[in-house]
C-alpha cells in the first residue's frame, strides 16, 4: 500500500493528526524553556551603576561600608520595592578604589571589617580574609568577590551585579 492510500485511511489520518498535535504542543512548551536556558548566553544582564557617594567622602587607606539599591529586574518592577545591599569600599589612592562583597564565600554570612588588624572576619564560621580580600583562614573556599567601580563627575559608582551564589 502506498503512502497516500495509507494516510487516507481513518487509522492513518488519526495517527498523523495525533503526531501533529503532539509535536505542536511539544514545540509550544519547548520554545520558552529553551529560551529561558539560553537567554543568559544570548543577552547578558544590563549593567546598572549605583552612586555610593562623592570621592571626597572617602579617606585614602580607609575601608567603609556602603549601602546601595540592588537592581532586582522584573521582580522590582512587579513589586515596586527595592532591595538594599552592602559592599565594603576602600579608597586606595586619589582615584583608585576597590569594592569587596560584604558576604563570606563560605555560606554567605555578612563579613565585618576590622580596622586595626586590617582583616575581614566572618562571625558565623570563623573565616578570615586579608585586607586584599584573599583567604587568611577558615572554611571559605576562595577570597571575597570584588565589584566593578567607576568614578563619574566626582562620584563613586558601583556596578549593581547579581549577588554571587556561594556554596
Amino acid at each position: 500500500m502506498n503512502l497516500a492510500r495509507k494516510l487516507m485511511t481513518r487509522e492513518g489520518f488519526m495517527t498523523l493528526f495525533i503526531l501533529s498535535v503532539g509535536g505542536l504542543g511539544g514545540l509550544i512548551l519547548g520554545i520558552p524553556i529553551i529560551g529561558f536556558v539560553l537567554s543568559p548566553l544570548i543577552k547578558p544582564p544590563p549593567s546598572v551603576w549605583r552612586d555610593v557617594g562623592a570621592v571626597d567622602n572617602f579617606k585614602i587607606g580607609k575601608t567603609v561600608a556602603v549601602v546601595y539599591d540592588y537592581d532586582q529586574g522584573p521582580v522590582q518592577a512587579w513589586s515596586g520595592s527595592t532591595q538594599k545591599t552592602k559592599a565594603w569600599l576602600r579608597r586606595n589612592g586619589p582615584s583608585s578604589f576597590t569594592a569587596f562583597a560584604a558576604y563570606c564565600t563560605h555560606l554567605g554570612c555578612p563579613v565585618l571589617w576590622l580596622q586595626d588588624p586590617k582583616i575581614f572576619l566572618c562571625p558565623c564560621h570563623g573565616s578570615v580574609f586579608y585586607g586584599d580580600g584573599s583567604v587568611a583562614g577558615g572554611p571559605a573556599p576562595r577570597g571575597l568577590f570584588t565589584y566593578p567601580l567607576r568614578i563619574r563627575n566626582g562620584r563613586v559608582e558601583i556596578q549593581a551585579v547579581k549577588q554571587p551564589v556561594v556554596t
